[in-house]
This record gives C-alpha cells, structure tokens and sequence, in this order.
C-alpha cells in the first residue's frame, strides 16, 4: 500500500515540484498551501509524512506542527525552510519535528530523509501496537478468576496500580505473582516505560551488585565495557524483584539503600544517579517469620509492605479450575494446531479435586499433557497425568515361585522406585531439575525412569 505525504508550502511552484517528484516514487500526494488548510484536510487525507514549510502567512510551520501533533502525537513533520539557523532547528526537534532540511535542498538528500522518516513512522507504529498487545495480555481483567479470593487480588491491583506505592506480593510457587506484577504495571502510568524483573534467588551473591547497580569500564577485571544495572534499566517504569526471601542479609542492606535515597552508583563509578521506578517485591514465603527467624531485616519489611497482596493457591480457589482449563486448552489449540473441545465431567472432578502443588503452572502442564494424549476431542480421566486421578495398575498378585525371586525383587523394586519418584515430584511441585537434584540422579536418568513407569 503506497504511504502518504502531506506538501505544506506557501509557493506553488514548491509544491508542484515536490509533488512530482515524490509522485514519481510512488507515493499519495496532497498540497497545502498554509497551515490552516493543512489541518483542514489532516482527517481526510491521513497522512503517514508531513512536509512542512516553516514560514507561511499565517501560523508558521512549527505552530501548524504543534498544532496537528496535539490531535495527532503520532504523526511524522519534516520542517523545510529557506531561513536555516540553529536555535530554529532546535525549536523544530525540541517540538516534534523528526528532522529539518534547508532550501535549496538535493532531491535524492531529501528522498532519503523521507525514507527515513517513514521507516522511524513504522517502526514507532510497530511499537505503539506492541505495547498495546502488552498492556492487553497483562490487564488485571485478563487474570482468570471468579472465585471471592481473586475478586479480592483484582480490586487490590485495580487500586495500587495508578500510585507510586512500594508493593509486597505473597503466594506460594506457581499462583501467578508475576503475572499480577505485570497487571500492575500495565495498567499504571508507567505503562509505556520498563517493565524489568529480576530473579533475586537466582543472583549469585558476589554478582548482586553488579546486576543491580551496573558497573564502569576497568571497575574489576571482566569489566571491559560499562554496564547499566537493572535499577538504571527500569528508569521511569517498574523493578520486579523476585523471590526477595531469597535475599542475603548483606544485599538486603543495599536494596534498602535504594529504596531510603532513591539514588545509586556504578560499581567503581563516582556519580550518585537519581532514579525513578516503582519497586513490587513477591516471595513464596512468609516475611513477617522470615524477619522473626532474623532472615530478612525488619526495615527492608516495611519499606516493601507498603501495599501487601496475598495471591490465593489453587486448591483455595476451585471456582477457578474450569475457567483455567478452558483458558488453556483454548491456548494450546491455537500453539499445538489441535482441535480440543472440552473436559469430560469425570476429568473436571479428578481436575477439582487434587490439591496442586505446583498451583496454575502445574495446571497448565497437566492439562497441556492431556491434550497431547487425548485421541478426540474431549479429554478424559485417562488422559490426565496418573498423579492427579491415581495409578490404575492393578495389584500383582504374581507368586514369586512362578518367576523367581530375581524377577519378584526386580518388579517389586520398580513400584517402590515408582513410588518414591512421584512423592518427590509432589513435593518439588513437578519440577524435574528439582526432583532429581533431591534424588541424587541426573536429569536424563529422571526422566528415563518416568518414561519407564509411564509418568511422562
């Protein structure tokens, strides 16, 4: 589709020149020939560029400019003027303009700013679509939940979201804390500025400050090149730290720093920088204990709980299980090309009534599971992981004389391994790294086993 450009200029002879010579490259063309038509014809016309002269009787090219961007923020003015001078050129940028060019200007000069300015329009739209679809996805009414628990979490993030307060989330692994997070921000005033999170449990100690803070060039041996912080990277939007139980007390001193001063250094730096960002802070654990246990500092506590959001587990929220299960099926439908239409009644029960230990993340899994097994086009009983509707293995009733001791023991030593593999799975809430870290086996051995026993 050919992209369209608006010629504002008071000398016809100007106007016709540029027509036919972007006409000649393909593109919509309309004149005006002062700053009142040009905003006359704005609505109609549409354009993608605006050539504007700078002075035309009248308004001027940078008041006509002010004036357009105030209804139309997303438009793109090149300013041309005969009348070249730096405090004018600084005007034009300062209010708006993507770029300014002299006349008499080269034509291929002038094609390629044109090109430019069109490719920086694009882009910027790109952007703005992104960032809508961003905002979208991590609406607060985009949380899946009817039951009075989430109705509480909603109204919580529909009222903290538009301040400036420090906010505290709890839940335990899996429920969704940095999904609310998100919320939160997406439906702020920070909205368009960062949104970066940082894993505080997965941060070595002696890397903390650098991934924090940032580092200067030559401020210790790998230091070739300065290096921005997550605080600096956040400016003007939001610091999601994760698992901030998981904090060593001598970190906890300096995130508390930040938090009193609102200002930071580089590592090996000497300029203190001011910074502008929203602090939310989630844990799986209980801080108030953890602060009792003198795990966590007692002043960093009340600088982050500020605004404090417990997030229900699953198993307190059974209203939600169907609306998840459609949610996700729906999901994966649409990623793995299938064609899944629902939950047999028997499946939903099995679904409500195990207890989730690994909450929406292990829901999802299970359910992605299923639709993978399922043959048509409702899930039932059979395709759920064994785990969550129990082992239809039934019971060996198997003499060893008629096999052998060997045999015997070898069959009986599977179903106790079986046995010990799910009840780690369970407790390490289905995660694989985890279980076989607790079981002092390899992960390639894990899941050999459980491919053996049919848990996969």
């Amino acid at each position: 589709m050919s992209q369209r450009i608006l010629i504002v200029d008071d000398e016809e002879k100007i106007r016709k020149i540029l027509a036919q010579l972007l006409t000649d490259e393909s593109y919509i063309v309309e004149t005006a020939g002062d700053g009142e038509k040009a905003m006359e014809i704005m609505g109609a016309f549409d354009p993608d560029l605006i050539l504007m002269d700078q002075k035309m009787p009248g308004i001027n090219g940078i008041e006509t400019m002010v004036r357009i961007k105030e209804k139309h923020p997303e438009k793109t003015v090149i300013i041309l003027t005969a009348h070249a001078s730096i405090e004018l050129a600084v005007e034009a940028i300062k209010k708006g303009a993507y770029d300014y060019l002299s006349k008499p200007f080269d034509n291929e000069e002038l094609l390629i700013i044109i090109h430019r300015a069109l490719e920086h329009t694009r882009l910027s739209g790109e952007i703005t679509v992104l960032k809508k679809q961003l905002q979208e996805k991590y609406s607060f009414r985009n949380i899946i939940g009817v039951s009075s628990g989430m109705q509480r979490v909603f109204d919580q993030i529909n009222r903290v979201s538009d301040t400036n307060a420090t906010v505290l989330i709890q839940g335990e692994s899996g429920t969704g804390k940095e999904l609310a997070a998100k919320a939160i921000h997406y439906h702020s005033q920070r909205k368009d500025k960062p949104f970066i999170a940082i894993n505080c449990g997965a941060i070595p100690l002696n890397l903390f400050e650098s991934e924090l803070f940032g580092f200067e060039k030559g401020a210790f041996t790998d230091a070739k090149e300065t290096k921005p912080g997550k605080i600096e990277l956040a400016e003007g939007g939001t610091l999601f730290l994760d698992e901030i139980g998981e904090l060593s007390i001598d970190a906890q001193v300096k995130l508390l720093r930040v938090l009193d001063e609102r200002k930071i250094s580089r590592i090996g730096g000497r300029k203190t920088l001011p910074v502008d960002i929203r602090f939310i802070a989630a844990t799986n654990k209980n801080l108030q204990q953890e602060v009792d246990r003198k795990n966590f500092r007692l002043d960093l506590f009340y600088r982050l709980n500020v605004v404090f959001i417990a997030i229900p587990p699953l198993r307190e929220r059974k209203a939600d299980i169907p609306l998840l299960v459609e949610h996700f099926i729906e999901k994966y439908n649409s990623q793995m090309a299938l064609n899944i239409r629902g939950v047999s009644r028997s499946a939903m029960e099995c679904l409500e009534n195990y207890s989730w230990p690994g909450n929406i993340r292990d829901l999802e899994n299970a359910i992605q599971s299923a639709m993978i097994q399922t043959q048509g086009g409702i899930i039932n009983r059979e395709n759920l992981p064994w785990r969550i509707c129990g082992y239809p293995e039934k019971q060996d009733e198997t003499d060893p004389e008629e096999i052998g001791m060997e045999a015997y023991l070898k069959r009986m030593s599977g179903r106790i391994e079986k046995e010990i593999i799910l009840r780690t799975l369970d407790k390490c809430e289905n995660n694989r790294s985890r279980t076989a870290e607790k079981l002092k086996i390899t992960r390639k051995t894990l899941f050999n086993k459980m491919k053996e026993y049919g848990l996969l």
